[in-house]
């Protein structure tokens, strides 16, 4: 499962676009110890080559990049925004909930990928985040018990 510590969580926070959006995310999973500062950075060139690819529901983005030296350990993070963004996805726009996805290897990308996309299955988890009001209530909408 992947590690969501509460220094991953940030809620309400604000972007004027989606660079920062992502950015956010980024500095999320530097805060968690799963990447440094450069992984953020990284995360928007992989949407700025190749589109908003990334907004795979209504209201989520899941931001990432390849494996790389950059990222110290494999860590999610998740950040709601205040207003929703727009990221240039025909169908999912304006996003709410940015997840930020490290890893070491393809493999874990992979498997970061199906376990999201088990959580994501009930579309309802995506407002239950977007709406929550502190840490335990993210940790709890992935089926994540207790405090970290």
């Amino acid at each position: 499962m992947l590690d969501l510590p509460e220094s991953a969580i940030t809620l309400g926070a604000t972007a004027v676009d989606w660079r920062q959006a992502v950015l956010l995310a980024g500095d999320a999973l530097v805060a968690s110890g799963a990447a440094t500062a450069s992984y953020g950075e990284r995360m928007v060139a992989m949407v700025e080559e190749f589109g908003a690819y990334i907004v795979i529901a209504p209201g989520l983005a899941l931001a990432h990049a390849r494996p790389g030296d950059d990222v110290l350990k494999a860590g999610m993070a998740v950040v709601t925004l205040a207003e929703p963004v727009v990221f240039g996805h025909p169908y999912n726009d304006p996003v709410s909930v940015v997840l930020g996805l490290a890893v070491l290897t393809a493999d874990e990308h992979v498997t970061g990928i199906a376990e999201l996309a088990n959580i994501f299955n009930d579309s309802s988890v995506i407002s239950t985040i977007a709406a929550a009001t502190s840490a335990g209530e993210v940790r709890a909408a992935f089926g994540i018990e207790g405090a970290s």
